[in-house]
């Protein structure tokens, strides 16, 4: 993952320098970034919107090695019009508002036309801390 979020960054280094509570959230989700409008470690990016398009909950394993993979594969639904080409994706505490977590880039752009629809592979989504 590229980045977490700049609110997920000041909450670990709280939790593990100052013993300070992190409260993780009870499910995440996964959205969608066109390739002109991707998210920053600050929040950013327009998600994409309308179309029958909804962010994804999605599951991850236990970590391994500094790493941690998706155990679930969210699927998005057809989209009932074109999303465009999606370059990004971003993991959210909520389904719809929320905060955003962490983003990367997807290994190649995807362009989602109307009737199309998109998964991420068990596995295809990667965290890791070094």
């Amino acid at each position: 993952m590229a980045g977490f979020s700049d609110a997920v960054e000041a909450d670990l280094l709280n939790a593990v320098f100052r013993n300070t509570a992190y409260s993780s959230p009870a499910a995440v989700y996964v959205g969608l970034f066109p390739s002109a409008t991707p998210p920053t470690d600050a929040g950013g990016g327009t998600e994409v919107s309308g179309n029958g398009y909804a962010r994804q909950a999605v599951t991850f394993g236990a970590p391994s090695g500094g790493t941690i993979t998706n155990s679930s594969s969210p699927t998005f639904t057809a989209a009932g019009g074109a999303w465009g080409t999606i370059g990004y994706f971003g993991v959210f505490d909520a389904a719809s508002a929320g905060n955003l977590l962490g983003w990367d880039a997807l290994s190649a752009p995807k362009t989602i036309a109307d009737g199309d629809s998109a998964n991420f592979a068990v596995g295809a989504l990667t965290v890791s801390l070094d």
